[in-house]
C-alpha cells in the first residue's frame, strides 16, 4: 500500500468496513486467466473469519473454483470524491478491505442455512430465517475461510 498512514490491520476497523460494504468482489485465477465477480455476502467474525456467498449451481465461477480455490477478495465503502483546480488534483477517498483465503462449496443443508443466515443478517439484520428445501437444492453456498486481510480507511 502506497499510503501507509491509511492502512490498518486492526480487526475492529476492518470489521467495521466489512459491515458497511454492500458488495464483495472475488478474484479467481486459473493459469493466466483471471476472473473477478461482484457478489452479495455475509461475514462471520472472530474466531471463524469467514465470508459466505450464494450463487447458482453452475457457471464459470464454480468451474474455476474447482480448479483453484485460493482467491483474493475486495470490498470498499465510504466513497468521497474530492476536486481541485487541476485535473490531477482530483481523487477519491474510500475505505476498503483486501484479503486472501480458500473458498469451498458448502454441501450440507444445515451448513448452507448457516451461510444464508449470515448473508441475510448482513443485509436484513438479525432474525430467524426459514428456507424451502427445494430452494436450498437450487442454491450453492460458498464459504471463504480468510487467511489474511488488511484494511484501508478514509
Amino acid at each position: 500500500m502506497r499510503r501507509n498512514e491509511r492502512g490498518t490491520s486492526d480487526i475492529l476497523v476492518i470489521e467495521e468496513i466489512i459491515r458497511k460494504a454492500d458488495v464483495c468482489r472475488i478474484a479467481i485465477a486459473n493459469g493466466n486467466i483471471p476472473y473477478i465477480v461482484a457478489m452479495n455476502f455475509g461475514y462471520k467474525g472472530i474466531p471463524e473469519q469467514r465470508l459466505y456467498f450464494h450463487c447458482a449451481n453452475e457457471g464459470r465461477k464454480l468451474e474455476m473454483i474447482r480448479q483453484n480455490n485460493y482467491v483474493c477478495f475486495e470490498m470498499d465503502t465510504d466513497h468521497q470524491i474530492y476536486s481541485g483546480i487541476k485535473g490531477c488534483d482530483w481523487g477519491m477517498k474510500y475505505s476498503s478491505v483486501v484479503g486472501y483465503g480458500y473458498i469451498s462449496i458448502v454441501t450440507e443443508n444445515e451448513a448452507k442455512k448457516t451461510g444464508l443466515n449470515c448473508i441475510m443478517t448482513h443485509y436484513g439484520g438479525e432474525g430467524e430465517y426459514f428456507y424451502d428445501e427445494k430452494v436450498l437444492e437450487r442454491t450453492t453456498i460458498l464459504r471463504l475461510d480468510i487467511k489474511e486481510m488488511t484494511g484501508k480507511k478514509c
